[in-house]
């Protein structure tokens, strides 16, 4: 996958070749095929992995933050996601944009935003904000983060990440009118 992914991004997806991509991993052609059925299940793999390794990063980032830091927690949601998206951006443009091909698991099984519901329905109950549906809430603020990281990637030369983070971290505690605001 490494080298599938270090190709995809050097050459782009259309542009490399299943024999490339075993080259690059210094492994013969039929090992490819134990793991794959072709270069869309490699894609999808790489998206996967995508995923995992954000919603990993923003777990590690809140668990820095005391238990009750909620405001910290959501603050840490959003700079570890921002930071997630910028670190990966090539890899993100190619399984989520050129790679048209859709994810088996259905829309409602996004990973992040469960996660972050589940964030959100805990702060609720500890009564650090007030957010009556939490899935929704998530949705809206996850799709905010990746649109805002997008726009910044299109439209700036360099990203000035600290005033984005700030950006969407005032994002979040409007959102869930966070009692400490």
């Amino acid at each position: 996958m490494d080298a599938a992914q270090r190709r995809f991004i050097a050459d782009g997806v259309e542009a490399t070749s299943i024999e490339q991509i075993t080259h690059g991993a210094d492994v013969a052609k039929g090992t490819f095929y134990l793991h794959f059925d072709s270069k869309d299940d490699v894609l999808l793999a790489l998206r996967e992995r995508f995923v995992r390794e954000l919603l990993d990063k923003v777990k590690m980032a809140i668990a820095k933050r005391g238990a009750k830091d909620w405001k910290g927690k959501l603050a840490a949601w959003a700079a570890a996601g921002i930071s997630g998206y910028l670190h990966a951006a090539a890899l993100h443009s190619i399984v989520f944009y050129e790679f048209q091909a859709p994810s088996p698991k259905k829309d409602g099984d996004n990973i992040i935003i469960a996660h972050l519901s589940g964030l959100l329905e805990a702060g609720s109950a500890a009564r650090a904000w007030s957010v009556n549906d939490p899935r929704f809430t998530a949705s809206f603020l996850f799709h905010g983060l990746h649109g805002i990281v997008h726009d910044a990637l299109a439209n700036q030369k360099r990203v000035a990440r600290p005033a984005l983070v700030r950006k969407m971290q005032r994002a979040c505690f409007r959102a869930v009118r966070s009692r400490s605001d």
